[in-house]
């Protein structure tokens, strides 16, 4: 199978090399300065065991391929926000043989949230889920760090709504190759909204300097029950927070690269890049829509999602806000629904 990776970035710049690596072909798609990087210089993926260079061919777009092949597989990496798009541009691409991508090919969805499965199922017939646990560093063009060892990251993968098939387990198979560990599991989306719930911690990191804190982990801890009272109230299972410790044990351990720790996550990194987006509309703003439609309020989720957008939207940088101004304006909020 040929991996086209969607999306060159923290994740996807950190499964094409792993995959790349063990010998697997790969094609990495970027634009702009990414693209540019690559195309010049290779990717440049750094690991706790080393740094290794792949020269890969680099595409934006599908035509630069002429036809795509049966046997590829379109790995979704762009943030969520970007999804649409990807699917719009690879979707209509034909596939040697006839047919399109979207008729023919498997998708695979790699991102954080619960939205993106369902944004392809409108195109493509063939999807499948993953929940990405992948510590993995993005923000100098060409050059992605993934800082967790033994084994690089930990990836559920399975068929979307549910289930699984040949496909699922040789694509996992392919990826235990690469320093992954990637079970198949009929029920990916109880593996990804135990990760959302994790994720809801993303936008507090990005915009409140994070310092681990009595208070700043107690905030985090009230987000994330918001979070789960929404799931509760919305009839969703999710893995326990003690079942995902058990199941990746010390399996995945951080360590500095490059004596540099790790200093944020994926929308911290964003940020920092100053891409003018955000994916807080589908980590934090998930949690808001479903309170929305169950009837539970959500209003720290509302503000760091409206907090996040901001931050984003007018090139604020990472880490700017005070802890203590963020709780006022939580103490608002909270007050305001209250009183509604």
């Amino acid at each position: 199978m040929r991996y086209i990776i969607i999306g060159a970035g923290a994740v996807g710049g950190a499964i094409g090399g792993r995959l790349a690596g063990a010998g697997h072909e790969v094609v990495l798609v970027a634009r702009g300065a990414q693209r540019a990087a690559l195309t010049e210089h290779g990717l440049r993926l750094k690991v706790p065991d080393g740094e290794s260079t792949y020269r890969l061919p680099v595409v934006e777009e599908p035509a630069e391929l002429d036809e795509l092949r049966a046997d590829d597989v379109l790995v979704l990496t762009v943030k969520t926000q970007d999804v649409e798009s990807a699917l719009a541009a690879w979707g209509p691409a034909p596939v040697a043989g006839g047919g399109t991508a979207a008729e023919r090919l498997p998708v695979v969805c790699a991102q954080n949230g619960v939205e993106s499965p369902r944004l392809a199922l409108r195109r493509f017939r063939r999807v499948y889920a993953v929940c990405v646990w992948l510590p993995s560093t993005f923000v100098e063009p060409g050059v992605v760090s993934a800082e967790g060892t033994p084994l690089t990251g930990m990836l559920h993968l399975g068929r979307y709504p549910h289930g699984t098939d040949a496909t699922a387990r040789l694509i996992a198979a392919d990826l235990e190759k690469s320093r992954f560990e990637a079970p198949v599991v009929p029920d990916v989306a109880r593996w990804q909204y135990a990760k959302l719930l994790s994720n809801l911690g993303n936008a507090l990191e990005a915009v409140v300097e994070v310092l681990d804190t009595e208070d700043h982990l107690a905030f985090y801890a009230r987000v994330r029950a918001e979070g789960a009272a929404v799931l509760d109230a919305a009839g969703i299972d999710w893995a326990s927070t003690e079942e995902e410790k058990a199941l990746r044990g010390d399996k995945i351990r951080l360590v500095e690269i490059d004596g540099a720790p790790r200093r944020g996550g994926s929308s911290w990194q964003s940020l920092n890049r100053g891409t003018g987006t955000i994916e807080a509309d589908y980590l934090n703003g998930e949690i808001a829509l479903l309170g929305r439609l169950h009837g539970v309020p959500t209003p720290l989720n509302d503000l760091l999602q409206r907090l996040a957008n901001t931050f984003a939207r007018e090139h604020r940088p990472a880490g700017s806000l005070p802890l203590d101004e963020l709780i006022r304006l939580a103490d608002e909020a909270v007050a305001f629904v209250q009183e509604s």
